[in-house]
Parts: structure tokens; sequence; C-alpha cells
């Protein structure tokens, strides 16, 4: 069982504290108390006045509770978010944050968001959440964007956590696009599966819906896929695929939390 380390989470101020300054082998922190570390040294770089992109997930969550407070302390100001899904939006909303969209505002000044896998590269997996769509399309109108993540989502290869790399597509003719998907990856042994949901009707299982209205199809690989931009390419071609979760050259700056301190990596 992790021992969570009350002093480090008690106050916003001792969040900020990098690991680094601790005696390892005193605490052992959750995963969650790592995201949250990740989080609130990612608002750092938030300024007064600036436009951001409000990324989704259990790690963006904290990064969006410290913007909110932030606000309310007074010590940010002016600084409207553009929102990655339906929950972030409301939960900014819940938070005082003032909102907008794209076509206000077409050229964001920062996004902040987790990630899935993040490879030596800095290219990412996004989407197990089920925003990739929206997530792509603020994140890619930034300035920069800074990931924040624990270690243990740090991979050698995109696909390499053998976990889900999501494809959003058109319900129409879902399994024929899953197919499609699965034979383009079939040397590197991948499995498609549609996506679904708690909610059972007549005690079948229902699809996953994203905000957009659309399914998503999980991708397994057994093998590294290889280049990332060529399988980007001939996902993205195929008719009835809306958009994929590989997110390649898009993040400026990888925050990771892990329990030997926290560490920044730039492009």
């Amino acid at each position: 069982m992790a021992v969570a380390y009350k002093q480090l989470v008690s106050t916003a101020e001792k969040m900020e504290t990098s690991l680094a300054s601790l005696s390892p082998p005193s605490v052992i922190l959750t995963q969650d108390e790592l995201k949250k570390i990740a989080a609130y040294k990612a608002v750092e770089f938030v300024e007064s006045g600036m436009v951001l992109g409000l990324g989704t997930g259990s790690t963006a969550c904290h990064a969006v509770d410290r913007i909110g407070e932030l606000l309310r302390q007074g010590k940010l100001k002016n600084v409207i978010g553009v929102p990655t899904s339906k929950k972030t939006h409301e939960q900014a909303l819940s938070l005082g944050i003032p909102l907008s969209d794209l076509d206000s505002h077409p050229v964001l000044d920062l996004a902040i968001d987790g990630a899935d896998e993040v490879d030596t590269e800095m290219n990412l997996v996004k989407g197990r959440g089920g925003s990739l769509l929206r997530e792509k399309m603020v994140e890619g109108a930034c300035k920069k964007f800074v990931v924040i993540v624990d270690e243990s989502k740090l991979v050698p290869y995109i696909g390499g956590s053998g976990l889900a790399m999501p494809v959003e597509v058109v319900p129409f003719c879902w399994k024929f696009t899953a197919k499609r998907l699965k034979d383009l990856f079939e040397d590197c042994g991948c499995v498609a599966k549609l996506r679904t949901c708690c909610e059972k009707i007549n005690k079948k299982e229902q699809p996953f819906v994203t905000d957009n209205g659309n399914y998503i199809v999980d991708l397994y690989f057994k093998k590294d896929i290889g280049d990332l931009k060529i399988a980007s390419d001939s996902i993205l071609r195929l008719a009835g695929v809306v958009e994929h979760g590989m997110f390649l050259d898009m993040a400026t700056t990888v925050i990771v939390a892990g329990e030997l301190g926290v560490t920044i990596k730039n492009k």
C-alpha cells in the first residue's frame, strides 16, 4: 500500500517542491500524487493574459483545478480556457475559468494535457479517455504544448505499453473500418476492438460514444509499428477514420514525475 506524503500534498505551494529534495527511501508516492506534482509544475508555465488549451483526463484535471485555484487567489488574471472535452468544459465552468473556443481564438498560447504513452522522441499516444479529436485540434493550435505524466507512461516506442492506441471512427460500418485498421498492421500482430461503455441494453454492451458522436476502435500491437508518420498517413487515408491517437511532433515540453524527482524535457 502506498503511503501518502502528507507534507507534500497539504498545500499547493508544497506540491510544487521537487521530489529531488526528498530522501527516496522515506516515501512511496501514489500514481495520483505523481500526476498532481507534474500538473502543478506545468501550471508554472501559465501567465496572466494567456489563452490556454485545457486538457482532459485524470492528470489534466489536476492542472485545471490548479489554474482555477490561482485565479481565485488573484495570482492569475485574464486567463481564457479552451476545453478539449465536455467534461473539462464542465470542470472549468465550476471553477470559474472563463471559456472560449478555437473559432474565437485560433492560436493558443499554451496547452497542458496528459498522455497515455510518451516515447523517447516525445511522440505521444493520447485518447484512452476518448477525447483525442478535440485534444488534437486544440493542442495543434497552441504555441507551446506541455505534456504532464508520471513515469509509468514512458515507453521505448509507441504501442510499447501493450495498451490501446485509439482511433476515432464514424459509426457507419465500423466493423468494416476496424478490419481495415487491423489489416494495416497485420505484421505487428494488431488486434482491433470496439471500445464499449459500462451501460448495457438487453444485456448487450453498448459502444462508447465520443463527444463528437463517433465510436473508438482501440488498436493493440505486439510489435513496434515502425515509421510513425507512415503509420499515421495510412490510418488517416482510410475512409471512415476521423482521427487517431498518435500525437507526433506536437509536444514541446514533457514533465515527468517519478519517485526520484521531476524531470523536464524540452524539444
